[in-house]
């Protein structure tokens, strides 16, 4: 995103240590690219981005793995209290891959652990198996490769400097029967704090923006796939997600 030109940029190292954040609470905004970029150009000066060899966009791919059945989409879909995901995430521009289980925590709250992962295995969790089944505490759920998502991430360290903000675009999902559904205008925002609202989600509120329930995983894999129920991402899907 050109508009984080005038913004001053911040190391891995440095975001990892004052925001790691892997318990966390999440809020996501779903808006057109060109108002993401209005709310950028209107960050705090603080605000720094995540520089990386002098990039500061990345390219990013997801494989989300479920069971026949689809329980971790069906947990989500109906809201259910102990909803998990289980998914490979490639950094392709530096070709890094993490195994991750995100799983719901206290009041809401997002915890993630992740194992660093071979590259080769991304499209299969049983090299990670063992990691899986001692998060989850189940080692009977039978995981296969459902959904595949790449998108371009910016990441921002707010300027209160414990909190982030990520700016998704170009944004694609596909499923293991090929349909896929390309969103090149609409952007997924994500704040990430420890539990105060952060100054990025004030700015998205003064803007008109409020946080909304969208789920990479599983509102992909319901507008890729109708038969599915999709009770809470119906309005999402019908102004956003259209298949190409």
């Amino acid at each position: 995103m050109t508009v984080t030109t005038g913004l001053g940029p911040v190391s891995l190292s440095e975001l990892t240590a004052k925001a790691e954040l892997q318990t966390r609470v999440d809020r996501k905004y779903v808006l057109p690219v060109a108002d993401a970029g209005r709310l950028v150009s209107r960050l705090d000066p603080g605000t720094r981005v995540l520089e990386i060899d002098g990039e500061r966009t990345f390219r990013y791919r997801s494989v989300y793995f479920d069971t026949p059945d689809l329980v971790s989409f069906r947990l989500t879909a109906y809201r259910r209290r102990r909803r998990f995901k289980v998914r490979t995430r490639t950094y392709l521009d530096s070709a890094l891959c993490w195994l991750e289980v995100k799983t719901e925590g206290y009041r809401g709250g997002t915890i993630k652990n992740r194992l660093p992962y071979e590259p080769d295995d991304h499209d299969t969790v049983e090299p990670g198996r063992w990691f899986v089944d001692d998060v989850l505490g189940d080692d009977d759920l039978t995981l296969a490769p459902t959904l595949v998502t790449t998108y371009r991430r910016t990441t921002f360290l707010q300027s209160t400097g414990d909190a982030r903000m990520t700016v998704d675009i170009g944004l694609t999902w596909t499923d293991m029967d090929g349909r896929e559904i390309t969103l090149p205008d609409v952007a997924v925002i994500e704040t990430k704090t420890g539990s105060a609202v952060s100054p990025a989600d004030r700015l998205l509120w003064a803007c008109g923006h409020r946080p909304i329930s969208i789920s990479k995983y599983a509102t992909g894999l319901a507008a890729l796939r109708p038969d599915l129920p999709a009770v809470p991402w119906r309005r999402l899907l019908r102004r956003h997600f259209s298949p190409t």
